[in-house]
């Protein structure tokens, strides 16, 4: 779901399973990492894009990450409700950078970074970077508050 319409932002919304958390009962510091995905395959998915698309030689594009970290703010324990808040920073020639901020009400839980580069595989061939194409156009970077 989409809170802003903005180019370039998107929110959408989890529940911690308790297979997300520890011992202690708090959501697991890799959990993260996959919920920054999951922001970004809902972000996509709202753009009617897919993160892996097949083409007719056979081959597959996708976006393999190059970059990503996350800075820890305050816990999150099992059945919150978290929203993560997905930014396009910069859109390249030929990857995506995001940041994705995540909030259980009005406290941050978290703000982290992901780079994915726009690359194809083919058939015998190794995996390459190639320029974002147009089919994906639709994704902007965000131009900030006007």
């Amino acid at each position: 779901m989409t809170t802003d319409n903005q180019p370039g932002k998107f929110s959408t919304t989890r529940r911690v399973e308790f297979c997300d958390t520890d011992m202690a009962g708090i959501v697991h510091f890799s959990t993260f990492y996959k919920w920054m995905e999951q922001a970004e395959h809902d972000y996509f998915r709202s753009l009617n894009l897919s993160i892996v698309t097949h083409n007719e030689n056979g081959g597959t594009f996708g976006w393999p990450r190059v970059m990503a970290k996350c800075r820890f703010e305050s816990p999150a324990y099992y059945d919150d409700l978290v929203e993560m808040r997905l930014t396009v920073v910069r859109r390249g020639v030929k990857s995506l950078t995001y940041s994705c901020e995540f909030w259980r009400d009005d406290t941050r839980l978290a703000i982290g970074d992901m780079k994915t580069v726009s690359c194809v595989v083919s058939p015998g061939e190794k995996l390459r970077s190639i320029e974002i194409p147009e089919l994906f156009d639709a994704i902007q970077e965000y131009a900030g508050d006007s």
